[in-house]
C-alpha cells in the first residue's frame, strides 16, 4: 500500500471515529432505527476503540448490541442542577419533581410489566406504586384526579418515546389527558435496560442526604493508592473539559489543581484528537470550544426576544463588580423595554413580565456557567466579560483605524483590573 493511500485512509478513519464520538456526546442513547441510525453503525463500527478510550479516560461505559448504543455518562458535577429532563425538546418546560418521581415509578412499572402496554394500565400501577407511605411523607401524591397529573405522565411518556424506551402502536397522548382515549405502547426492553447510568443499584445505596447518595451511585472502587487516586482525578476533570462550558479553577480542590497544572496539555490534548474541541485556556479556567457548534445545547447569543434580553443583561451584569440583586435586573429589562421593546414580543413589553424574563435569562446564564445564583442575587463569573461592551472609538474623516489587539491582549478589563478571559459561553451536551 502507497504511503499517500495509507495516509488518507488514517485520515478517514480518525473522521469517522471522531464522528462517532461526537454522536455519543451529543446522543449517549443511540437505536439502530429512527433519526440516529446512520451515527448508530458508525458507532458500532468502531464500538472498541471508542469503548477504550471513554473508559480510560473518563470511567464511562460504552455498551453496544445490534439495537442501541448506550454510552452511560455521568456528569462531572454530580449537583449541577442546570441541565434538567424535558419532553421531547431544549425549548420545553423542565422536568418538576414530581415527574421525575413518576418518571422512576413508570420505568420501575415497565421493567415489571409485559412487551406491549396500554398509558390507563401504566396510569393506575403508577397510582398504585405512589400510594407507598415513605414517597407520602416526602410530600409526592398521584391520584390521576386533576388534569395536571395527567399532563405530567404524558409528558413522562413522551420523554420515553424520545429515549426509544416506547414505540407508540396506537392512540394519542392529548387523548388520553382529556379523558378521550387510551395509548397502546411497545416496550422496548434492551432500551430500558440499559437506560440507568450508574455504577451501583440505586436500592444498594445505605446514604441519607441527597448529595450523598448521588456520589455512591457513581463511586469508583476504593482509591488505596496513588495510582488509583490520579486515575479517579484524570477521569473527573475530563468528564467536566467534556461536560461543562467552563472549568473554572478556583472550583477545584488543591489535588485536582496541582494534577491539572501538570498534566493539561495531555488532557486537552487527547479530548481534541478525540472529538476535535479546541482549548481555550484562560487565568481562571480552561473551556473546550466546539468550531461546529453542534455539542452545544445552550446558546448564547441566541435568536428571538429571550436571546436579547439575555444578551443584554449579560452586558449589564459583566460591567457589574459584584452580585445584582434580581429586583435591579427586573428595573433593567423594563429600562430595556423602553429601549428595545419595538423588537420584542408582545407579551414581553406586558406590565409584570419582566420576572419572568429575568428568571429566563438568569437561568441560561447560569447553565453556561456565566452567573451563579446566591439567594436573591446574581453573581458575575470571570468568563462573563467576554460579554462587556468597551467604549465606542470616533474617528475622523481620514483617520486611520487603530490596530487591533492580539487575541490574547484583547481582552477587556473587569471591575477587578485584571485582564478578562474570553472564554466561550457554550455547554456541551450531558446525559439526560
Amino acid at each position: 500500500m502507497s504511503t499517500p493511500l495509507a495516509q488518507v485512509l488514517e485520515g478517514q478513519h480518525a473522521a469517522d471515529v471522531r464522528k462517532a464520538a461526537r454522536a455519543l456526546l451529543a446522543e449517549p442513547l443511540l437505536l439502530a432505527r429512527g433519526p440516529h441510525a446512520d451515527a448508530f453503525r458508525l458507532v458500532r463500527r468502531h464500538a472498541t476503540e471508542l469503548r477504550e478510550w471513554f473508559d480510560r479516560n473518563t470511567g464511562w461505559s460504552l455498551q453496544v448490541d445490534a439495537e442501541t448504543a448506550r454510552l452511560r455518562k455521568t456528569p462531572g458535577t454530580l449537583t449541577d442542577p442546570t441541565h434538567p429532563a424535558r419532553e421531547t425538546n431544549r425549548s420545553a418546560a423542565p422536568f418538576t419533581r414530581r415527574r421525575y418521581v413518576l418518571l422512576c415509578l413508570s420505568l420501575a412499572a415497565l421493567e415489571r410489566g409485559e412487551a406491549q402496554i396500554a398509558l390507563g394500565r401504566l396510569a393506575d400501577q403508577v397510582v398504585i406504586d405512589a400510594a407507598d407511605p415513605q414517597l407520602a411523607a416526602t410530600g409526592i401524591e398521584f391520584t390521576l384526579d386533576r388534569r395536571d397529573e395527567r399532563l405530567d405522565l404524558a409528558a413522562v411518556v413522551r420523554l420515553l418515546l424520545s429515549l426509544g424506551v416506547l414505540r407508540r402502536v396506537a392512540g394519542d397522548e392529548e387523548a388520553y389527558v382529556s379523558g378521550a382515549g387510551d395509548v397502546l405502547y411497545d416496550v422496548e426492553r434492551r432500551v430500558l435496560a440499559g437506560l440507568l447510568a450508574a455504577r451501583r443499584g440505586p436500592s444498594l445505596i445505605q446514604a441519607v442526604t441527597f448529595e450523598e447518595r448521588l456520589s455512591e451511585l457513581v463511586a469508583e472502587t476504593a482509591l488505596d493508592s496513588d495510582d488509583l487516586r490520579f486515575r479517579a482525578m484524570r477521569r473527573s476533570l475530563t468528564r467536566r473539559l467534556l461536560d461543562d462550558p467552563v472549568l473554572y479553577y478556583d472550583d477545584l480542590t488543591d489535588a485536582e489543581l496541582a494534577y491539572l497544572t501538570r498534566q493539561r496539555g495531555f488532557l486537552t490534548a487527547r479530548i481534541g484528537e478525540l472529538t476535535g474541541l479546541v482549548a481555550e485556556v484562560r487565568a481562571e479556567g480552561i473551556a473546550m470550544v466546539d468550531p461546529d457548534d453542534s455539542l452545544t445545547d445552550v446558546r448564547m447569543p441566541e435568536q428571538g426576544t429571550h436571546g436579547h434580553i439575555t444578551l443584554l443583561l449579560a452586558e449589564h451584569l459583566a460591567a457589574c463588580a459584584g452580585p445584582v440583586a434580581t429586583e435591579e435586573l427586573e428595573r433593567r429589562v423594563r429600562e430595556l423595554a423602553a429601549e428595545h421593546g419595538g423588537f420584542w414580543a408582545k407579551s414581553a413589553r406586558e406590565p409584570g413580565a419582566e420576572a419572568e424574563l429575568v428568571e429566563q435569562a438568569i437561568s441560561r446564564l447560569a447553565a453556561l456557567a456565566l452567573v451563579i445564583r446566591t439567594g436573591d442575587a446574581v453573581v458575575p463569573r470571570p468568563a462573563l466579560a467576554r460579554y462587556a461592551v468597551g467604549e465606542a472609538v470616533v474617528l475622523e474623516p481620514g483617520q486611520p483605524a487603530p490596530a487591533r489587539p492580539s487575541r490574547k491582549s484583547a481582552a477587556r478589563k473587569p471591575a477587578s483590573g485584571r485582564p478578562a478571559p474570553e472564554l466561550p459561553a457554550q455547554r456541551r451536551t450531558t446525559d439526560r
